[in-house]
């Protein structure tokens, strides 16, 4: 069963909004055995709308259709929908006692708000318990158009409880399974270089996807077919192959964000983790506060860009900046010792580099990063070379950093 998702807004297309709603429905779509085969974005123009129908209506089975279902002049989703379907809105009662009810005691009704309650006559209406832009559902020649609002709260609202059920209900769709492992150590090139054999032997209904991240590639396995068990048993055998092909390379099996997995790993072992960033601004901090509960094994972060802070909060030595220099192997190790000192923790990650644009010299380069480790009295560290732009340059750096500490521990 095949979908298309067609999103409908000027905002989009210039950059001003980005699109979130799409990836979700794509997520949520795949696990009722839905596979989404393009994504569409027009402007708010009735031409362009039907144009974007019309091509969908011949590829899928399924069109969902966000964005455009405001009160203004610039919403016209609801007017083309009825020039597509060759009908006519009319006013709804229902619809307008569920405006009442939305925006009661929040904005007054005036005569934009009243106008959500006129609806294609020839569909099926849907409210919104959340909003005040009414669910459209058509159908013809076995085929679907659902037109939802482009508020994620909304969409995500509406389609989870009323639009996927009515999906399942409808439709018989295939299995579709993943199995996705998170790996280190190896450029995008040299991983598939390795898994050339293993991957050329997989059977029809299983396909492999590479999704690279600096320093990381992640592998999708995806299973498609009718027979759930026999899916799950097939995944389980590459998987299982996969696995002894790539060995400790493979640092998760649960397609969790890397900072996910050490926040798991220090809170099993009951750890207490600190950063001392320069050149990574605090990234690794923020990556690993950002998961709920992180204040079971994080403490604090020292954001030391200025060679002053590094020596009197992180007690490097002047003597080591002055002979090594701020990018060095010798100044992470200070910098990652002063960490776990002042913030008193089991283990630290540092970093000191040169992010880019400029900054860099012929000795040390524009991508250079020095990353060190600590657990305990352990310590290694890494030095990072690749210039792939600033951003890049940092989340590798916080990749790195945070690979490094979870190889440390385990």
């Amino acid at each position: 069963m095949f979908a298309e998702i067609i999103t409908i807004g000027d905002e989009l297309l210039i950059g001003q909004v980005i699109d979130t709603n799409s990836a979700w429905m794509g997520r949520e779509l795949n696990k009722i055995g839905i596979e989404v085969v393009r994504r569409t974005s027009v402007r708010d123009r009735s031409l362009e709308i039907i144009d974007a129908i019309d091509a969908a209506m011949k590829r899928v089975d399924i069109i969902l259709v966000t964005g455009g279902l405001g009160p203004t002049k610039d919403d016209i989703t609801k007017q083309t929908l009825c020039e597509y379907f060759h009908t006519e809105l009319i006013f709804s009662e229902e619809v307008f006692d569920n405006i009442k009810k939305v925006l009661s005691g929040k904005i007054p009704m005036n005569a934009l708000n009243k106008s959500q309650a006129l609806v294609p006559k020839d569909c099926i209406v849907i409210n919104n318990r959340v909003g005040s832009a009414s669910i459209s559902w058509f159908e013809r020649d076995g085929k679907i158009l659902v037109s939802m609002p482009g508020v994620p709260q909304e969409m995500t609202t509406v389609m989870t409880e009323e639009v996927i059920p009515r999906l399942r209900e409808k439709f018989d769709a295939d299995v579709i399974m993943h199995k996705t492992f998170a790996v280190k150590n190896y450029p995008e090139s040299v991983l598939a270089e390795k898994l050339e054999s293993w991957e050329k032997a997989l059977p029809d209904c299983i396909k492999l996807a590479y999704l690279p991240k600096p320093g990381i590639v992640r592998l999708r396995l995806t299973a498609r077919g009718v027979d759930k068990e026999v899916l799950n048993a097939k995944l389980l055998q590459e998987t299982e192959k996969v696995q002894s092909i790539l060995g400790e390379d493979i640092f998760d099996e649960f397609d969790l964000p890397v900072e996910v997995v050490i926040g798991n790993l220090l809170k099993n072992r009951r750890l207490f983790i600190a950063t001392a960033e320069s050149c990574t601004g605090g990234t690794i901090a923020s990556r690993l506060t950002s998961v709920a509960g992180c204040s079971e094994y994080f403490k604090g972060s020292v954001v030391a860009y200025s060679n002053e802070v590094k020596m009197s909060l992180l007690g490097v030595s002047a003597e080591t900046l002055n002979i090594h220099g701020a990018v060095s192997r010798e100044t992470v190790i200070e910098m990652v010792k002063g960490a776990m000192k002042a913030l008193k923790t089991d283990c630290a990650v540092a970093t000191s580099g040169i992010a880019g644009p400029g900054g860099g010299t012929i000795d040390k380069p524009v991508g250079t990063v020095w990353i060190a480790a600590a657990y305990q009295n352990k310590i290694v560290t890494l030095m990072q070379e690749t210039d792939r732009g600033r951003e890049q340059n940092i989340e590798r750096a916080c990749n790195n950093a945070l690979l490094l500490i979870q190889k440390l521990i385990k």
